[in-house]
């Protein structure tokens, strides 16, 4: 990660504290000082348009703010997510420490440069390992809603033409392939249709 995006609390105190000394206590003083570019926000609209040139974002905010902020850059492109840990935001968050928060590293006032680069380097990868869950995540629950569409559609077919579940299983998997089309398609369809097919007087069925 070379470029990164800043999110400061939106606070009248660090607006006034910006040009002052205390200005080289916040993230972007340590960051620069290290040799990465920033890029600063202090607005959703600013986070959303910083994130597409920067490699991750660092939240200067209590822990409790990080949820609401985060997930707008995120929209844009996916980045490893840091919390920038000082006196004031850890001070706002100490009751919010059981909050089910998402934070790829956190980064401190007294790091050294090498501290730093780790630090970063090691975030990079958590949320790499993240995003593959992540991904996993989807497939998994993918494959589970398409085997239950499968499953719905066997019955239908044991029903209808009073076979077995295994030789439904294999109408459907001829059929799927008769038409190009994938079996969740197939079963879908069947699924779909099914109601339109029935008396009026059976209910249909639940879908």
């Amino acid at each position: 990660m070379r470029s990164l995006l800043v999110i400061h609390q939106p606070s009248a105190d660090l607006e006034r504290n910006a040009s002052d000394s205390i200005g080289t206590h916040r993230p972007e003083s340590l960051l620069r000082s290290c040799g990465y570019q920033v890029c600063l926000a202090k607005n959703p609209e600013q986070a959303v348009n910083g994130i597409a040139e920067a490699d991750g974002t660092v939240l200067h905010l209590p822990i409790g703010d990080i949820p609401s902020w985060s997930c707008r850059p995120e929209q844009r492109k996916p980045a490893p997510i840091l919390w920038w840990c000082n006196d004031d935001v850890s001070a706002q968050s100490l009751n919010l420490c059981k909050e089910d928060v998402i934070i790829d590293g956190i980064l401190f006032l007294d790091m050294m440069a090498h501290e730093l680069h780790w630090t970063l380097f090691l975030s990079f990868r958590h949320f790499s390992e993240r995003q593959q869950w992540k991904s996993e995540k989807q497939q998994l629950l993918a494959r589970i809603e398409e085997r239950k569409w499968i499953d719905k559609a066997k019955g239908i077919l044991c029903e209808l033409k009073n076979i077995s579940e295994a030789e439904a299983y294999d109408l459907l998997r001829k059929q799927a392939m008769n038409e190009r089309k994938r079996m969740v398609d197939v079963a879908t369809s069947i699924v779909r249709l099914h109601p339109l097919l029935r008396p009026s007087d059976s209910g249909g069925i639940n879908t």
